[in-house]
Parts: C-alpha cells; structure tokens; sequence
C-alpha cells in the first residue's frame, strides 16, 4: 500500500519542486500537475506529486496520518485526530451521492 503525504511546495526547479512536510523535506516531481506555486500543498508519493491540495485539505490528510501513527502506538482515542467527521452523520462523496439518486 501506498501512502500520499501532504507537503508544502517551498522551491521549484524545472520539473521537480522541493516540498517540506511531517518532518521531511524532497524533491517531488511535478510533471502530472499543473505547474505548483511555492506555498501550494502537494499529495506526494514515493517522490511523485499526484494532486494538488487545499490547506485545510492537507490539514485533514495530516491529521489521519497523525491517527495511523496513535493507532501504532496503542493509543485508543482518535476523535481528536477526525474532528471534522465527530459529532455527524458519515456522507458520501458528491459523485456517488449523484449515482445513488439517479439509481
């Protein structure tokens, strides 16, 4: 399994950009994006940039992967970490929401 990790673009060079995020700092490359600006946010595997985030989008990623880290840990509590999914009702996403009300 692979795991995307949110990282912020601090410089570009050519078709690489270097970006910093949960404590690491690579070279990602960049060639099936847009071209990022520095300060954009990133979803990087294995040194390859497949999406570009939002702040707070970023923000969620990095708190799930702050669970799966708890979780290896032994820790039992993990509100904290989705505090933008406690206290509602799960939804799905838009483009199956679409699918189920055609259906």
């Amino acid at each position: 399994m692979c795991v995307g990790i949110p990282m912020q673009v601090t410089a570009l060079e050519g078709l690489t950009a270097w970006c910093e995020g949960r404590g690491e700092r690579l070279q990602a490359d960049i060639r099936l994006l847009e071209t990022p600006a520095v300060g954009d946010w990133l979803l990087v595997f294995h040194g390859v940039a497949r999406e570009s985030l939002s702040e707070q989008r970023a923000r969620d990623i990095s708190s799930a992967l702050d669970a799966l880290d708890a979780a290896l840990a032994g820790e039992t509590d993990f509100d904290r970490h989705f505090a933008d999914l406690v206290g509602r009702e799960p939804e799905l996403p838009e483009h199956l929401r679409k699918e189920l009300d055609r259906g």
